[in-house]
């Protein structure tokens, strides 16, 4: 028996004008229905932290193999092999094994003076010209960069890599996501696989090439060719997108508080805090779906086995229950639980702190360059997409 919202409050993903300033909706569902269902696309929605918190920590209840977004989950899709993010035990543990190693902290933390370049690269050419776009001269360009690099993808090929991976993840505005379009371009990557292959170097493609594991059968082997592919394909997507965001809403949220963009420019070692208070106020990731496997209760409802649900991380990251004033934004607010911006339990992100050190090392070259900066909101434009919430335009203007 679907749940009965008691009051009036509303949520469409795909709602145009909700997904534009989602945080009343957020903050009406959090107050009058913590538990909320939608009769026109059949999901249920957790929007309070600790729920969500809860949901995401329980993969024997809140499975992942049917998808994480509610287009896939509805569908039934078969899910192909090597797509962790929607994989469950025990096949989830051996890939994420595989994949740790990838994302080591120590190989992680080597990558910093090369990001760096990146960014001097994008940055040095904007000074003095006035204004510029913070998406396509810079969001758009060090993620690329750098997961480019990690790939072994040529830097001449890697915008067109870029777009068509970023096209096949796109949908239209107020449309649900052409889920035939998501697997589609995953043979894109085979030449670049095949070369590498025939000339290793101290890449992930290389690392992913190489590597031995035992397999859910206790097999000793290394990844099909299939799996190469598809393991690929989610780096790309995950690694551009996700970053790109976080670029945008840093560049927007500082121009909307300059006094603490000028304590930044004034105190660099502020700069980590900010990040993270910037993944927390405006998450790039917005939610995160999981199909039913047993019945469970939440908030005193009984949520029915074979149901999709939708756990609002962008809700869950500004309840005031968790975070003293949720709707506001302070660079000095300090640890209160990590914000569920990169999900939690079994799929935390493996690329939460490559997103972190991009983050900070942008926003360092950013204010060593330009300590001030206004947003042109006429040509501003937000992308389509509830699930990545962020911008594909951001044009600035500076002095």
């Amino acid at each position: 028996m679907p749940v009965t919202n008691a009051s009036d409050v509303y949520y469409d993903p795909y709602d145009a004008d909700i997904n534009a300033d989602p945080y009343p909706a957020y903050r009406r569902l959090r107050e009058e229905a913590p538990l909320y269902y939608s009769e026109e696309h059949d999901f249920y929605a957790v929007s309070r932290y600790d729920d969500v918190d809860r949901g995401l920590t329980d993969p024997g209840t809140f499975i992942s193999g049917r998808g994480n977004i509610l287009e896939l989950i509805k569908s039934d899709m078969e899910i192909p092999s090597g797509v962790i993010i929607f994989e469950d035990p025990p096949i989830h543990a051996t890939h994420r094994r595989l994949m740790g190693g990838v994302f080591s902290p120590r190989k992680v933390a080597a990558l910093e003076p090369k990001i760096r370049d990146f960014c001097v690269r994008s940055l040095d050419p904007l000074v003095g010209a006035g204004g510029f776009d913070l998406i396509a001269d810079l969001g758009a360009q060090v993620p690329m960069r750098t997961i480019g690099m990690l790939l072994g993808i040529p830097e001449d090929e890697q915008e067109f890599v870029r777009d068509r991976v970023d096209d096949s993840l796109r949908p239209e505005a107020g449309q649900p996501m052409d889920i035939s379009k998501f697997f589609s371009d995953i043979e894109m990557f085979a030449a670049y696989i095949d070369w590498r292959a025939e000339h290793p170097s101290d890449d992930i493609m290389t690392d992913l090439l190489q590597a031995e594991f035992e397999d859910e059968h206790g097999i000793r082997r290394r990844l099909t060719r299939d799996e190469l592919l598809t393991y690929v394909n989610v780096i790309a997507g995950a690694g551009n997108e996700t970053t790109n965001r976080l670029i945008g809403w840093t560049g927007k949220v500082l121009a909307d508080h300059p006094g603490q963009r000028r304590e930044l420019v004034e105190d660099p070692a502020l700069i980590p805090g900010a990040i993270e208070e910037v993944l927390r106020f405006e998450s790039p990731s917005h939610q995160i779906g999981r199909y039913v496997a047993r019945s469970v209760e939440i908030q005193g409802q009984v949520v029915p086995e074979g149901s999709a649900v939708i756990f609002l991380n962008g809700s869950a990251n500004r309840d005031d229950r968790h975070y003293p004033d949720g709707d506001g934004f302070d660079i000095h607010r300090g640890p209160a639980g990590q914000p569920l911006t990169f999900g939690r339990g079994l799929h935390f992100c493996l690329g939460t702190a490559l997103a972190r050190m991009e983050g900070r090392i942008v926003l360092e070259e950013l204010l060593k360059r330009f300590p001030e900066w206004e947003i042109d909101e006429d040509r501003a434009r937000l992308g389509p997409m509830a699930t990545v919430r962020g911008w594909d335009t951001l044009p600035v203007r500076t002095s």
